[in-house]
């Protein structure tokens, strides 16, 4: 299996929240792009909560809305083994630095785990200082949960931080 590299992160000073996924699907690393999928919820529920057209958006467009609201991306995953884009089918997954992102974001007041994989890893959040919430995955592979279930979710959360 060949070691795939993740993406770096999208957070400054201004970050408040920091939203951690697991580690891009195939689609996000091609593009170098989070949530790359077109079926990914992500950035319908971040348009929708913002009122903005971020699905039509470009990503530079996307990444200067995600940093206007104070909301930071990265994953919990720096680099990895797997075929596919499955969480499931992740080997060999080597954690991105927490503690050196922390210092780099002053504001930052919570992490957010997208989904089950990511939130797997919450103690090594926790140890931030930081409340760590657990967010639906946006992922199409969460079917279990619809669109208006995931955005109430995303809502209360972003909400509570300032950045919805």
């Amino acid at each position: 299996m060949t070691r795939l590299i993740g993406l770096p992160p999208i957070a400054d000073e201004g970050t408040r929240l920091l939203v951690l996924g697991s580690f891009p699907g195939l689609a996000s690393l091609r593009a170098q792009q989070y949530y790359g999928h077109p079926q990914n919820a992500f950035w319908k529920i971040l348009g929708t909560l913002w009122a903005l057209p971020l699905v039509q958006a470009g990503y530079d467009e996307r990444v200067a809305a995600v940093r206007a609201h104070g909301l930071g991306i990265w994953d919990v995953y720096a680099s990895c083994e797997r075929e596919g884009s499955l969480d499931a089918d992740i080997r060999n997954a080597v954690l991105n630095d927490f503690a050196a992102l922390r210092a780099h974001c002053p504001r930052l007041q919570a992490i957010a785990h997208n989904g089950g994989e990511s939130f797997r890893h919450a103690r090594h959040t926790r140890a931030l200082g930081l409340p760590v919430l657990r967010l639906p995955s946006t992922s199409p592979a969460n079917a279990s949960w619809s669109f208006d279930r995931k955005l109430a979710a995303w809502r209360e959360a972003l909400a509570a931080h300032g950045v919805a």
